[in-house]
């Protein structure tokens, strides 16, 4: 559920746009069975359940779940949390009361204004520091470098859902006081609306939060790596460019025969 697409019907797509439309509230946490998965009740959410039938899509802190039952007099809404979707996620840390960012699958007709975000969510990161910038509020956080190196300056991230643009990139060096084996850092900011809609403005310095990286940088990534690796087969792409480079040379100083 964490990272694979979820299907409404074979035709459509489910797609999320990363513009949070309320805050609902952790109201019960039930385990499914003894040894895997919960159910959670969120409440609050009346606003979003208007056009709500079973089976739909909610991106809850980023994570796509699937509506098991909702109640739209009392504002009220089920989803199941498989055990994959715990461990790729942070949704495994809450607890009843809490805050969480709600988005519905986007509809087909309607305005495209954050980016592409499937709601599958990639890893989880760190809050390393929060520092106040006017109004606004820079946030610096830390992730495992597999997933720092599809984002890129300027460009997009889903943080527990919400659609924000980096600021900053870095991997820090071991004498940097952010440094950690084999992660990376990236920075946001929030201004005073998004602080004053989402969770992320909620948490504080050492907090995790749920991390999707742009599927553009993603798709780019795959694709290039796919070409220098050869999908790691013998005879791929790049062995193949690096022979061409080598006959050109010898050809040049008259070594071989073009």
């Amino acid at each position: 559920m964490g990272i694979r697409e979820h299907l409404k019907d074979e035709k459509e797509v489910v797609q999320f746009t990363g513009l949070v439309e309320i805050l609902g509230t952790i109201s019960s946490i039930t385990p499914t069975t003894e040894f895997e998965g919960y159910s959670f009740v969120i409440a609050d959410a009346a606003a979003i359940l208007v056009d709500c039938s079973i089976g739909a899509s909610i991106a809850v802190n980023g994570c796509c779940l699937t509506v098991t039952e909702f109640d739209k007099d009392k504002g009220t809404f089920a989803v199941g949390l498989a055990n994959e979707t715990l461990d790729r996620t942070d949704l495994g840390t809450l607890k009843v009361g809490d805050k969480v960012n709600l988005e519905r699958a986007m509809a087909g007709h309607g305005r495209f204004g954050g980016h592409f975000v499937q709601g599958h969510v990639d890893t989880t990161a760190t809050i390393l520091s929060r520092e106040p910038d006017g109004d606004s509020v820079r946030l610096l956080f830390s992730l495992p470098l597999a997933f720092h190196t599809p984002m890129i300056p300027k460009g997009y991230v889903a943080i527990d859902g919400t659609s924000l643009t980096l600021t900053s990139l870095d991997v820090p060096k071991p004498s940097d006081p952010n440094y950690r084996a084999g992660e990376g850092t990236f920075g946001v900011m929030l201004i005073a609306h998004t602080q004053s809609r989402t969770v992320v403005a909620l948490k504080k310095v050492g907090d995790t939060v749920n991390i999707e990286c742009d599927v553009v940088g993603k798709g780019v990534e795959s694709i290039v790596r796919n070409v220098l690796e050869g999908g790691g087969e013998k005879g791929g792409a790049l062995e193949h460019m690096i022979e061409r480079v080598v006959e050109q040379v010898l050809v040049k100083k008259g070594l071989i025969k073009e």
